[in-house]
């Protein structure tokens, strides 16, 4: 019966390296924040007028970034949980045979809820970049049939 619980938990497992991958971009797109962050400090200080308004606009959006970014791995990080409560959960009912359907699938199912919002919140931020990052159309020369 072990094997078939194993097998069981083979899906909560797989979840469990999605979530892992997905935190490492995560990370990765936070040190590019903070990176950038740190610049825009430095800039702040040493501009004025519309070049300093520019640069609060940009860490107005470099805030927004930084808090939906932590709010998707708080969510990975819980879901991480979650599915550690769903396998031990699976074992604990296989060695002491007693059954927690209930329990493992609210589990797995709060695991993938959180899951969902953690990329509900990646979304917004790279909406958020890509809102952001627009060139200015001059920049496009669109009026150049040359190219």
């Amino acid at each position: 019966m072990i094997a078939h619980t194993i097998q069981l938990a083979l899906a909560p497992v797989f979840m469990l390296v999605a979530i892992g991958n997905i935190m490492n971009i995560l990370t990765t797109r936070l040190g590019r924040i903070v990176d950038r962050s740190r610049n825009l400090k430095k800039l702040h200080g040493e501009t004025q007028g519309a070049e300093h308004d520019a640069v609060v606009v940009e860490i107005r959006y470099i805030d927004r970034r930084i808090q939906l970014i932590g709010r998707a791995l708080l969510m990975l990080v819980m879901s991480g949980l979650a599915v550690g409560v769903t396998v031990g959960a699976l074992f604990i009912g296989e060695l002491e045979g007693m059954r927690f359907d209930l329990p493992i699938g609210i589990s797995f199912f709060i695991a993938v809820g959180l899951l969902m919002a953690a990329l509900v919140f990646l979304l917004m931020e790279t909406r958020l970049v890509a809102r952001t990052l627009r060139l200015p159309r001059e920049f496009l020369e669109l009026e150049r049939r040359d190219l």
